[in-house]
């Protein structure tokens, strides 16, 4: 089964695909968590990556903020993956099965080049930031709105640090 859910933004969709519909609202919220979960993951990798490998004449602030991200997104990924499980919905066994679960919307960075790993950063960041905005009514809709708290503190960060890196590279 394929379930699409394309939220506010017609130009982004949620595709999850189970063998089972979910049969309850916290599986559906639980699916969903998990997508942003994996999406969490990837950022740290990322932004862990990108902060071992930029170099530039702005070095030690980029170096420092990236220090500071792949930490955020860590504890990130673990309060999503904690929601998951307090919905009773499953998080996968390994990074094979976040991977499945994060789907094809996720972009890797394709050259070392300073502005290049910045600039696909700060696309995936706003991806994540576009993802939790139709996360969030799926949340509120089923009242969880523990969960929903907790989206919108996580939409304020990756606002954050997407605003730091837009005026980064605009210098």
């Amino acid at each position: 089964m394929e379930v699409q859910d394309q939220g506010h933004d017609p130009g982004l969709q949620i595709v999850v695909t189970t063998e089972d519909k979910p049969t309850d609202s916290n599986a559906a919220v639980g699916q969903k968590l998990l997508l942003l979960a994996s999406f969490a993951k990837e950022l740290q990798t990322q932004s862990h990556l990108i902060h071992f490998n930029y170099c530039a004449p702005n070095f030690l602030a980029v170096h420092n903020f990236l220090k500071a991200q792949y930490e955020t997104h860590t504890v990130q990924f673990d309060q999503l993956g904690e929601y998951v499980r307090i919905l009773n919905y499953y998080m996968p066994m390994c990074s094979v099965g976040l991977k499945d679960a994060l789907g094809p919307c996720f972009k890797h960075c394709d050259c070392y080049e300073p502005t290049g790993m910045l600039t696909t950063y700060h696309d995936n960041l706003g991806t994540f930031e576009k993802t939790i905005k139709m996360v969030e009514p799926a949340a509120q809709a089923a009242e969880h709105y523990d969960v929903a708290n907790y989206l919108g503190e996580l939409l304020g960060e990756t606002c954050k640090a997407s605003w730091m890196i837009r005026a980064t590279l605009q210098h």
